[in-house]
């Protein structure tokens, strides 16, 4: 391990070098203190960017590193090249996301004779990134490249994972496979291996989720291609190296998504690569159409083909368009493509990018809407570098959408119950509740009812959510909340409130009297409550409509004693 070195002032940066195989090192660039910023941060414990150097007769670097680790990553490089006495032959780019490509222009300063080796994209997109000229070799599916001693690099085609250039690496000497973003994690540790998998999967589950779930097929493909490779250790680029769980890890990612596939509706969520925050803002919306159980289709404006974008169109029910830039040929052809084949009646969502030459957003809808699209609302629009509340409104957004397409299906599923069993179920009371949760700039909140005491020591309670809520982002395992009881003298107003249907990003708290949790003093407490509690989330049920957290009771207050609790009771089962 390195020694540690601030960034910023106050974020923890690390290099740690160890074995992975024969010949073979990792350079795990610690990032111990990396914010929930964008959506797949969500769990904040930290990450890590995953690099490797294989030794055969030539030498191959496979990715790189983030741009903040310039110094640290460059000298950790510098000084095991120097113990081997080798330079770097190969740069093996999985693909060109700046979090694992943000230093290659660096590496090629001090070793210009390296080949870079990529897909076609990759080495397009990579050309844009350095501003230089470089030695590259384009490889396809089934490539192999002979870097001596047995080691024998095979390419995998894995485009969408998550980024439309992904590619994965196996080397036949070792059997390990590079994958990148695939089967990573947000997980910082100095444990460089998958040892403690309990600790482990909340992490690799939301990661799956928000990047690998909404591009589903590109999953079920990947996996179909790399079946007949015989790897035994996953180099992934974020998290624990996979080395003693892989057949349990790689069988989750299968039986992921596979459940996406059986859903009947989809939405083909279109944007444009390394464009502004379009890969992100586009992954948020994917990431709330998915939790409401609608298939997405990532499609990359730049480099689909017309043909693409026409098959596309006609075979989802939904569309999202991020605006790509105003002086991109292939963004236009894709633009008239899509304008030519779209079915009327499908409902999309326009969004921009802040890219600074994105497409007017309103010209953009108004051209869909003309040949019989239907507007799911007004386009989304980004001021300022993207926060949380941003990216929450676009999830909010994405969920809405996939409501839509699947609300008359969902109520004939409700409908389809025994009614018996419904009636009988119903017979379980409950208390009423609301729960409210925040953190940086996104709030949110919920009326909940199924919740009910977990344990005594320490005290604790479960809570079901629905999956497609808008707070359920806010509830991932490590996150707090509170709890409010509604008494029953006087809970109809403020259920009345939360019960109604919010527009994406709206104010949940808009003319609600709260104040802050002691000790927490994002986290609002609403006024009227007759008690609260401040819970953490500790762990989470997956059932196939909801999630059932359990959760520790931190704190709690009774502000009225003398009332009672609003009890909840139901005449049918199929509903709240």
């Amino acid at each position: 391990m390195s020694e540690v070195v601030m960034w910023n002032g106050s974020k923890r940066l690390q290099t740690q070098v160890l074995p992975v195989a024969e010949d073979t090192v990792s350079i795990r660039s610690l990032d111990w203190d990396r914010d929930r910023f964008d959506i797949e941060f969500g769990l904040e414990e930290g990450t890590t960017y995953n690099s490797f150097l294989i030794f055969g007769d030539k030498t191959a670097l496979v990715d790189a590193s983030h741009e903040k680790f310039h110094d640290l990553y460059l000298s950790t490089l510098q000084a095991e090249l120097d113990k081997m006495g080798r330079k770097i032959d190969y740069i093996i780019v999985s693909h060109t996301e700046p979090d694992h490509s943000g230093l290659i222009p660096a590496v090629l300063d001090r070793y210009p004779e390296a080949i870079v080796c990529g897909s076609k994209v990759c080495l397009a997109f990579l050309q844009g990134l350095t501003h230089r000229p470089f030695t590259s070799q384009q490889v396809k599916g089934g490539d192999k490249i002979d870097l001596g001693q047995g080691h024998v690099m095979e390419f995998v085609m894995a485009p969408n994972l998550h980024w439309p250039d992904t590619m994965f690496s196996f080397d036949h000497g070792t059997n390990v496979m590079y994958t990148c973003d695939a089967f990573g994690l947000h997980y910082c540790t100095s444990d460089p291996f998958d040892v403690d998998i309990k600790a482990m999967m909340p992490h690799y589950r939301f990661y799956f989720d928000c990047l690998m779930k909404p591009n589903a097929k590109s999953v079920t493909t990947a996996l179909r291609k790399v079946k007949d490779l015989q790897f035994e250790i996953i180099a992934n680029g974020h998290g624990p190296i996979l080395k003693y769980n892989v057949p349990e890890l790689v069988g989750h990612y299968g039986t992921w998504a596979g459940a996406v596939s059986k859903t009947k509706a989809s939405v083909a969520v279109l944007y444009a690569s390394d464009y502004g925050f379009s890969d992100r803002l586009s992954q948020t919306l994917a990431r709330g159409i998915t939790k409401a159980g609608v298939e997405t289709e990532m499609v990359d404006l730049l480099s689909a083909d017309a043909q693409e974008i026409v098959a596309v169109a006609g075979r989802n029910k939904g569309i999202v368009l991020m605006c790509p830039p105003n002086d991109s040929a292939e963004a236009r052809t894709s633009l008239a493509a899509l304008t030519s084949a779209i079915k009327k009646g499908t409902q999309v969502v326009v969004a921009e990018s802040f890219g600074g030459k994105d497409e007017p957003v309103d010209t953009l809808l108004a051209s869909l809407v003309d040949v019989g699209a239907s507007a799911m609302g007004a386009p989304l629009r980004v001021k300022d570098i993207p926060q949380q509340g941003l990216y929450q409104a676009f999830e909010e957004t994405g969920t809405d959408l996939a409501q839509v397409l699947t609300g008359k299906e969902k109520l004939a599923e409700l409908k389809s119950m025994d009614m018996d069993i419904a009636k009988a179920i119903a017979r379980i009371s409950s208390g009423l509740y609301v729960v409210t949760a925040a953190h940086n700039n996104a709030r949110s909140a919920m009326v909940a009812s199924w919740v009910s005491q977990a344990s005594f020591e320490p005290l604790g309670l479960s809570i079901a959510v629905a999956k497609d809520r808008a707070i359920e982002s806010l509830m991932q395992v490590g996150d707090s909340f509170v709890l409010n009881c509604l008494g029953e003298e006087d809970f109809s107003g403020t259920m009345r409130h939360f019960l109604q249907r919010f527009a994406a990003g709206a104010d949940r708290f808009d003319g609600v009297s709260t104040f802050n949790a002691p000790n927490c003093e994002s986290l609002p407490v609403l006024s009227s409550a007759i008690a609260y509690m401040r819970c953490k989330v500790v762990s989470r049920l997956e059932t196939p409509d909801h999630w059932v957290s359990y959760c520790e009771v931190e704190d709690g207050e009774v502000m009225r004693p003398e009332a009672r609790t609003a009890v909840h009771r139901r005449k049918i089962g199929n509903y709240y």
